[in-house]
């Protein structure tokens, strides 16, 4: 039979269940006349009935519910685990009814409000039992914190769309703000179905109460919420005015701390609502934000608390960046509410366990302050013990949610004990009762500098005695006229310190900052920084002019270095190429203007150098590559230049000379003073060289191609060497040479994608798993085929494309690292090691651009390493162990390449901010009788004493690995581990790996 239910509309066919075992009520056929022909007839309607009864009964819309009895006295019945969900299940449902007082089981057909829309479904049925009507609500929480979640939690909504029963009329839909809430009426006997259109796919709680019970039970808790958000509000305001009355940054902190969790408690209280108008989804922006200020006050807390800002540039920067990510959640909750939640959340836990570990370490060594936390943060780590036990559904009832609340006013009240302790704590100074003369004679003190005060009228000055005894005078021979004063001043400085004075005592206003130099006793010179203002007297006139001392002698000294080292050979003192290509530029110049000879440009380059190398060492050929610079030094006249263009070449420009005869002569001297004998020992080496000369025609060329021709003239000497010397003339360049094209070609080979990385695995040792990657260069040529590192970085280094390459390489590596790292899941951080040249590690730029990888790219700290050879922060220790210090605070690991191989100092390496060494193969190898260097062992133990880890390279054996994991070494290098492979290649392998660890 058909049907249609109050408003809603719901079709359906009622069939009767069967009750018995041998017979179908409504179903059964009179059998008194139809004999065999009957009995087989209705033999086979019941076949065709059993058929469609199980057909309908295999699918799971169509199973018969069973009642839930509604007791006239109980006052709430859970029906949370008797709701049948079907999730995503259509526009349309077909339910079979409860059986009712008959046994009857119907089936209706229940349309969602919208069609087409995939909706999910609830469906229950209750029965009256007694004899009397039973009016009931049933309502569904918008939100409930158990079982919520922590990854990506439920922050409520509307639960219920629409009811629709099996009979009688459409329930009633009650105003809440809560919750959804139904008030429902049960006939005497009847037993009714349910049919709930869900407005979500969850349904955390469904309970049917009696009115006034539940009435009871808002009441209250309404109650409870009111006290629990009028003491949340009292401690917020007191201490704001605390912070009023005392303006350090705790008690902020402590207050913003306090208002976050009002903030959360109107939010989970529903206070916010009757306040402003919140839209219908704008409760879970509202929650998931208040989570996320939440966290971020209490960081706020722990990092003033603790004054985390004072221990470590590196911690402040890592609370800042955790703090401008929970800003970023607050603008993610308006997108996606339920990540920003769980990320909130996520940071609550990790600030808990961030904090103890911070509390505790700081405990021991007796910072007072982290002693006094201890309580309040073992508060803080039970509520988010708690609270985790009651989002991941553990703990589950209607008493933890308000508890949790409660639980964090008690710890909001504790803070405020805690920050209670310092609000007026100290003496005078604490309390900041000084006024401000003496606050800045307390700040002069500190600061150390020392105080110069000249009375303008009559003419005196007084210095401080610590002045006098720097510069090893004796006390108060600089007091007494400002003539005396100028007079101990550097020549180059007295004007200019005349014409400041002068001018702010004409003025009468104004103010003196300016560095000048100091002669000492013994006639050296210190630098000292001024800064001083005028004081006017009652007649308007200065009356003195009163400042500090600064000794700046260290900066000055260091600035004039690295500007010399910037320009210069850190071996001969030589002006290096940059400093010659700007000579060069202001010789042609003014031969062009007529003011000088024409240059010319003398390219000299030893021949076979780096057999010498091999042969005696580097530090014998850094002897004999000062010893040749001397010699080449004296040739030349004044004006000329030498300069060390590269490791075994020179280069001369030459305007002292301009006649074709007398420079073929200076290039045959030059030949000669190189082939002189250089004795070493015992010993006589002998050297030649090849010379390449460029002379400045006239032409409107630039300095570059000046210079170019001349390493063209030099290189086609060397083709027909050693010991020879060759003029430029245009037809060398259309020869071409080799390392000309291929100059070329490599100045337009990053530009054609011709530039590959290849990764050689660095295994750990202790384990036998991959630890990480060295990067290494290709050029992949387009006539040559793959080039080696050896036959193109040496023309990168000397045109100065090394610098291209070199940040491509380091870009490129912290990339795929990054991809490796997101791959691997964090299970032990692979790291990949780059190296860095000695144009690199000078320029000024390099911070910016580590600064700049490591912000475009997501790599854990300390993974993306720099290889830097200790011959290269030997050339300048002072300038590299700085630039190594900045590097590593940006978070970039060092290790220190070929170690042993040079001439490093000891002393200078504690002093270099290194946390790996990687000990070159010639260490590793063994020697003829079978046995590794007894070296070896030394330099592990040195590197383990400095705190540093120890990569071997060279590892060709497992006999190699066995003995350097034995001496200690963590990683090793080399063949025996895989030669150098592409990414994807290395991915391949890390997957693998990873499979291994799983299985």
């Amino acid at each position: 039979m058909l049907f249609r239910t109050g408003c809603g509309e719901a079709t359906g066919v009622a069939v009767r269940s069967r009750m018995g075992s041998n017979s179908t009520d409504g179903f059964r056929m009179s059998s008194t006349r139809g004999g065999q022909v009957g009995r087989g007839i209705a033999g086979a309607i019941q076949a065709v009935l059993l058929v469609v009864v199980l057909l309908a009964a295999s699918s799971p819309a169509a199973r018969a519910l069973e009642a839930i009895s509604v007791p006239v006295d109980v006052p709430a019945i859970d029906l949370t685990s008797a709701v049948d969900l079907y999730l995503r299940y259509g526009d349309r449902i077909q339910i079979s009814t409860a059986p009712d007082a008959d046994g009857f089981v119907r089936r209706i057909e229940v349309r969602a409000r919208e069609p087409g829309r995939s909706a999910s479904w609830a469906v229950f049925a209750l029965k009256n039992e007694s004899d009397e009507q039973i009016d009931r609500l049933l309502v569904a929480p918008n939100f409930r914190m158990p079982g919520s979640g922590i990854l990506r939690p439920d922050l409520g909504h509307q639960r219920m769309s629409a009811i629709t029963p099996s009979q009688g009329f459409r329930p009633e839909r009650e105003d809440s703000d809560d919750s959804d809430i139904y008030l429902i009426t049960l006939d005497p006997g009847a037993v009714v179905t349910y049919v709930v259109e869900l407005e979500g796919d969850t349904l955390p709680q469904l309970r049917l109460w009696q009115p006034d019970a539940y009435k009871e039970h808002v009441n209250s808790y309404t109650l409870y919420q009111g006290m629990v958000i009028g003491i949340a509000g009292l401690l917020a305001l007191f201490l704001t005015v605390l912070f009023v009355v005392k303006g350090t940054l705790i008690f902020p902190a402590a207050a913003s701390l306090a208002w976050a969790v009002l903030l959360y408690l109107s939010i989970d209280f529903n206070f916010l609502n009757r306040i402003i108008d919140v839209p219908a989804a704008g409760d879970q922006v509202f929650r998931a934000g208040a989570e996320a200020i939440l966290a971020a006050t209490l960081l706020i807390f722990l990092t003033s608390y603790l004054s985390l800002m004072r221990w470590h540039v590196r911690l402040l920067l890592v609370v800042a960046v955790w703090l401008l990510a929970l800003v970023g959640v607050v603008g993610i909750a308006v997108i996606d509410a339920s990540l920003a939640a769980g990320i909130a959340r996520l940071s609550l836990g990790l600030i808990g366990i961030v904090g103890l570990m911070l509390i505790v370490f700081l405990a021991v060594r007796g910072f007072d302050r982290a002693i006094l936390l201890i309580p309040t943060w073992l508060l803080l780590l039970a509520w988010l013990f708690a609270a985790g036990m009651v989002v991941t559904g553990r703990l589950d009832n209607d008493l933890v949610a308000p508890a949790l609340n409660g639980g964090l006013v008690v710890l909001v009240l504790l803070v405020g004990f805690t920050v209670m302790q310092h609000a007026f704590a100290g003496g005078p100074i604490a309390h900041g009762l000084l006024n401000d003369f003496h606050r800045k004679a307390l700040a002069l003190i500190g600061a150390g500098d020392l105080v110069w005060d000249w009375e303008v009228p009559r003419d005196r000055v007084y210095v401080a005695p610590e002045f006098e005894e720097k510069l090893g005078l004796k006390p108060g021979s600089l007091e007494g006229s400002i003539r005396r004063w100028i007079d101990i001043l550097h020549a180059g400085d007295r004007d200019r310190f005349r014409a400041m004075i002068d001018a702010v005592v004409e003025q009468r206003r104004g103010r003196i900052a300016q560095d000048f130099r100091v002669r000492a006793a013994d006639g050296h010179y210190f630098w000292f920084r001024m800064r001083a203002r005028p004081i006017l007297g009652d007649d308007g006139e200065v009356a003195r002019l009163v400042g500090t001392l600064v000794d700046v002698t260290e900066i000055k000294n260091a600035e004039e270095r690295l500007l010399h080292d910037a320009v210069h050979d850190n071996l001969t003192g030589l002006p290096n190429r940059q400093l010659f290509l700007d000579r060069l530029e202001a010789a042609i110049l003014r031969a062009r203007a007529g003011e000088g000879n024409r240059p010319t440009i003398f390219i000299i380059d030893i021949d076979r150098f780096r057999q010498v190398n091999d042969g005696f060492g580097i530090a014998v050929g850094d002897s004999l590559l000062l010893t040749v610079a001397r010699r080449l030094q004296r040739q030349l006249k004044p004006g000329d230049t030498l300069a060390r263009m590269a490791g075994d070449q020179f280069g001369i420009i030459l305007v002292s000379e301009r006649e074709p005869q007398r420079l073929a002569a200076f290039a045959e001297a030059i030949r000669r003073t190189v082939r002189t004998p250089i004795t070493f020992s015992d010993r006589e080496v002998f050297l030649t060289a090849c010379v390449g000369i460029a002379v400045h025609d006239g032409a409107d060329k630039r300095k570059e191609e000046l210079l170019e021709d001349a390493e063209i003239a030099m290189y086609h000497a060397k083709r027909f060497g050693p010991d020879r010397a060759e003029a430029f003339k245009p037809v060398m360049r259309s020869m071409g040479g080799d390392r000309v094209s291929l100059e070329s070609d490599l100045r337009r080979a990053l530009e054609r994608e011709e530039i590959k990385l290849v990764f050689q695995p660095i295994m750990r040792l202790e384990d036998k798993r991959i630890a990480g990657f060295e990067a290494l260069v290709r050029w992949d040529h387009p006539r040559h085929g793959r080039l080696s590192p050896k036959e193109f970085l040496t023309i990168a280094e000397e045109t100065g494309l090394i610098v291209e390459i070199g940040l491509f390489v380091l870009e490129r590596a912290a990339r795929q690292l990054g991809a490796w790292q997101r791959a691997m899941g964090g299970h032990l951080p692979i790291f990949a090691s780059v190296n860095v040249s000695s144009r690199q590690l000078l320029r000024h730029d390099l911070i910016n651009d580590i600064r700049a990888v490591l912000a475009r790219n997501d790599v854990l700290p300390g993974t993306l390493k720099l290889e830097v050879t200790e011959s290269l922060v030997m050339e300048n220790p002072e300038y590299a162990a700085q630039v190594l210090e900045k590097v590593r605070e940006l978070g970039a690991g060092l290790a220190l390449d070929d170690f042993g191989t040079g001439y490093s100092s000891l002393a200078y390496l504690q002093r270099f901010p290194f946390d790996t060494i990687k000990v070159d193969r010639s260490f590793v190898r063994q020697n003829g009788n079978g046995a590794r260097p007894v070296i070896l062992r030394s330099i592990v133990g040195l590197a383990h004493d400095l705190g540093m880890e120890v990569v071997a390279e060279g590892a060709e054996t497992d006999e190699d690995a066995i003995e350097l994991y034995a001496l200690g070494c963590e990683y090793a290098q080399g063949f025996l581990f895989g030669e150098p492979m592409s990414a994807d290649e290395c991915r391949h392998l890390l997957a693998r790996q990873s499979a291994m660890m799983r299985h």
